[in-house]
């Protein structure tokens, strides 16, 4: 059974410093506390609440030709389990995409220029897991998250995926998993190196930490990584992050007539 959990006290001041830039460069993770206070924390809670409870009475299914990934809560009401672009319906959303902190993470994509993907890929991503009887949504299996490159026609190009934690998750209570160092892996290993999606299995070189509310991470989106499902059942088991993309190459803004991705249709086998 994996029980490694990494430790951080990296807090993200007016630069990335030279031990952050080389732990990232190391192991293609990094994880900064207390980004977020307590109270900016009800805040964005506040507009998922909003903007969920809004696109369950419209009747919403796609945002910019990305599905909403329905479900039901611990009641059996309806809920939306990821929510896409979530800052095109939210000025706080919107007004925290321009935190400056968030320009200090392209230094980790150097020498590439990276810029904030608030209106490409899936834009600001908000991600609710629970665990209950019959969730869609407790999960996530292996994956990184470059081959969507790949089916938008693209080379894979380097990026990041910044998370913003909301809810307190201890490393006991499931959560996110990574595989340090597969950012540098080849691109036989980072296509066939696991079963995307549906391999959900421990592995031996898997990593996870304590992750508070108002925590940063940002891993590299060429990293194996998955999200381990949680003990404990309802309430308990929450697990609410808000994901942005810092990502490079050709600018490519999504709008309301952009058609699907591929990658989206197929992940129907997702549980």
């Amino acid at each position: 059974m994996v029980k490694q959990k990494w430790e951080s006290e990296f807090e993200l001041g007016n630069t990335l410093t030279e031990e952050q830039l080389a732990f990232f460069d190391t192991h293609g993770i990094i994880v900064f506390r207390n980004f977020l206070t307590k109270d900016k924390v009800e805040l964005y809670l506040s507009e998922l609440k909003r903007i969920e409870k809004q696109w369950i009475e419209e009747g919403r299914e796609k945002i910019n030709g990305i599905p909403l990934k329905y479900g039901k809560d611990d009641l059996g009401n309806p809920t939306i389990h990821r929510l896409c672009f979530s800052s095109q319906f939210s000025e706080p959303l919107h007004q925290l995409l321009q935190d400056a902190r968030f320009n200090l993470l392209l230094d980790l994509l150097a020498p590439y220029e990276g810029r904030i993907g608030e209106n490409e890929k899936d834009g600001l991503v908000i991600n609710n897991y629970i665990n209950i009887p019959n969730s869609s949504f407790s999960k996530m299996g292996w994956h990184t998250d470059s081959p969507r490159d790949l089916f938008l026609g693209h080379k894979i190009m380097p990026m990041l995926n910044v998370g913003i934690h909301l809810d307190t998750c201890p490393f006991e209570n499931g959560g996110l998993r990574i595989i340090p160092g597969t950012h540098k892996q080849n691109v036989l290993k980072l296509l066939f190196g696991k079963k995307y999606f549906i391999d959900n299995s421990s592995d031996p070189r898997e990593v996870g930490f304590d992750l508070n509310a108002g925590d940063l991470s940002v891993h590299d989106g060429r990293l194996w990584h998955r999200v381990k499902q949680s003990p404990k059942f309802g309430e308990e088991s929450r697990r609410r992050v808000m994901y942005v993309p810092i990502i490079t190459g050709k600018h490519k803004p999504k709008n309301a007539n952009s058609k699907t991705p591929l990658y989206h249709k197929l992940a129907t086998v997702v549980k």
